[in-house]
């Protein structure tokens, strides 16, 4: 057995795939479920082509979680908003490497604030892009969908993409976890934890089951026993 046991993977249920009209009961009843993180979505209708929610929902969510929010930033020129995030909640800020020129000033931006520091990468840009910046990276999430809707289909190549962002994030010394943001099911969840991801964000699959909590509970099941099995 490894003396040095992995950290057991997160669960973070996508807030894009909930109720919008009754998110205060959803952030409660996921507040009595094995999710780790609120993952929210904040899109502007730019970067992607669809608009979620801003800052004053945001607020909202923050106001009845139980858990920290995973504030995922699919806009453009993130860095004019990434005090206003903080301030409304956000523990983790995500922003996309494909929006930000300056991503190291941006990323230090994000430190500055007290938030984990995180960055996305689109499902055509290769993971060697944040070579130079790994070491910096508090998260990084790999888009196992194209950014923008919710309720995709896995890309399969994410699981070659994930293996792969794990050994550079291993000869950097990065301490970064790798996030994998959608299509996660208990389909896939094994052997994404099996190649290297850290937090597993799901939407619909939770938000369209007739029981999310017991739909978590299944998934924490599930990618424990692989973490067991991979131990033993």
């Amino acid at each position: 057995m490894n003396a040095l046991r992995r950290p057991m993977p997160l669960l973070a249920p996508s807030l894009l795939a909930s109720d919008f009209a009754n998110l205060q009961a959803e952030a409660e009843m996921l507040g009595r479920s094995a999710a780790d993180w609120l993952h929210c979505d904040v899109m502007d209708g730019r970067f992607v082509p669809n608009i979620s929610f801003g800052i004053p929902v945001l607020q909202a969510i923050h106001r009845h979680a139980q858990q920290p929010l995973d504030v995922h930033l699919m806009i453009e020129e993130p860095q004019h908003y990434l005090a206003a995030f903080r301030d409304a909640g956000a523990a983790n800020l995500t922003v996309h490497y494909e929006a930000c020129p300056h991503l190291h000033r941006v990323v230090q931006q994000i430190k500055q604030l007290g938030c984990r520091a995180g960055v996305a990468l689109n499902p055509h840009t290769p993971v060697w892009v944040l070579e130079d910046i790994a070491a910096d990276l508090d998260l990084v999430c790999i888009m196992s969908v194209n950014p923008g809707f919710g309720g995709q289909s896995f890309i399969p190549n994410t699981l070659r993409k994930v293996a792969a962002l794990k050994e550079l994030l291993v000869d950097c010394g990065s301490p970064a976890l790798i996030e994998i943001d959608g299509g996660v099911t208990s389909e896939n969840a094994a052997a994404l934890v099996q190649a290297g991801a850290d937090v597993l964000v799901a939407g619909s699959f939770v938000f369209n089951s007739a029981d999310p909590i017991a739909t978590l509970a299944d998934l924490r099941e599930q990618v424990s026993a692989t973490v067991a099995s991979e131990e033993n």
